[in-house]
């Protein structure tokens, strides 16, 4: 039986390249600080030998992993994606490597999964909004985890965050789906128990309403969770109604398409017969028939910043700041006046 060949070590790399391993460390570590020349006859030890660093060790050594955790709602649809790939982007580009996990709008799984995180040593965690108990926050300011929030700007909440004001933003759709002269109004949100993102957009319709001096038994809300067939069956709850509503605003561009796509089964024609938005502006939006109206949300930016917030808290052992960003209205052909005006 042939003998298990030993993984190559440090000393292997050094003594292949003609160099010592203090100089092998440089070129791996800080690999500026090393000449050009020794650098690629390292590389090519490194490559030869199929060497891999102790990543266990260099932790140890250095106290942190360099490991960022980041927990979204949900991997099912783009809602998230632009938004994370930027922040996996910008992380990299400063050494930190993301591990990503998926909470399914479930609490208790979320909890679970920081928990595992911070367990396998990440060393900051990246949260979706800030709805949660306040004693997970508790346990991560105890256990020094640099924790931020992302899709969410509130000022005066105990985490800093990098997001946009949801309640803002969806009141100004609204005022604009009233100024076009709709008065019955129909919303189908996400699950707002435990997300402060659905809650305070549905809080948003609510406002338009109210300082437009509507009467609220115009607007129709019907909580579904987000998934394109759920917005389909709530259009179709709505419709039935015996005065069904002019407009539909949708909590995000997946809900919208699921109605858009009801409306083309039940023959409606939109926004002649009935106006409907989104809210997110991801790629559907954009090639739904008819293309969304909906709530441009600068996910690329906001990725992108909230890395580099998460790694000057990490650097500079310090809280972070919050950020607002903007968000603006895309007018697109789903969104018109009400028939007959």
């Amino acid at each position: 039986m042939s003998k298990l060949r030993s993984a190559p070590t440090l000393d292997d790399v050094a003594k292949l390249a003609g160099v010592s391993t203090a100089t092998v460390s440089r070129c791996l570590n800080n690999p500026d600080q090393v000449v050009k020349a020794t650098r690629e006859r390292v590389q090519s030890a490194v490559d030869a030998l199929g060497y891999m660093p102790n990543f266990a060790a260099r932790v140890m050594a250095a106290k942190r992993t360099s490991t960022i955790g980041a927990i979204i709602p949900t991997m099912e649809n783009a809602i998230f994606a632009r938004g994370l790939q930027a922040f996996q982007e910008e992380l990299h580009q400063h050494g930190y490597t993301l591990l990503v996990s998926s909470s399914a709008y479930n609490p208790e799984i979320e909890e679970e999964q920081i928990r595992t995180l911070v367990a396998r040593g990440a060393d900051g965690l990246l949260l979706i909004g800030h709805d949660r108990n306040p004693r997970i926050y508790e346990d991560l300011e105890r256990r020094s985890i640099s924790t931020l929030v992302a899709w969410s700007y509130l000022p005066d909440a105990q985490i800093a965050s990098i997001g946009f004001d949801n309640r803002t933003a969806m009141a100004e759709l609204a005022n604009r789906v009233i100024e076009l002269g709709h008065r019955k109004i129909g919303m189908i949100s996400g699950i707002s128990a435990g997300n402060d993102r659905a809650r305070l957009r549905i809080e948003g319709v609510k406002d338009a309403v109210k300082q437009s001096n509507l009467s609220t038994s115009d607007l129709t809300i019907v909580e579904t969770p987000y998934e394109i067939e759920n917005g389909a069956e709530a259009f179709s709850k709505m419709m039935s109604h015996t005065k069904p509503p002019t407009a539909i605003l949708c909590g995000n561009d997946v809900l919208a398409v699921g109605a858009l796509h009801r409306a083309q089964e039940m023959k409606l024609q939109v926004p002649k017969d009935v106006s409907i938005t989104g809210f997110d502006d991801i790629e559907l939006a954009r090639i739904a028939t008819p293309a969304l109206t909906t709530v441009h949300v600068p996910h690329r930016e906001m990725g992108r910043k909230a890395a580099l917030e998460l790694v000057r808290m990490l650097e500079n052992q310090g809280t972070g700041t919050s950020a607002q960003l903007a968000t603006h209205i895309v007018e697109r052909q789903s969104l018109g006046p009400p028939a007959g005006t």
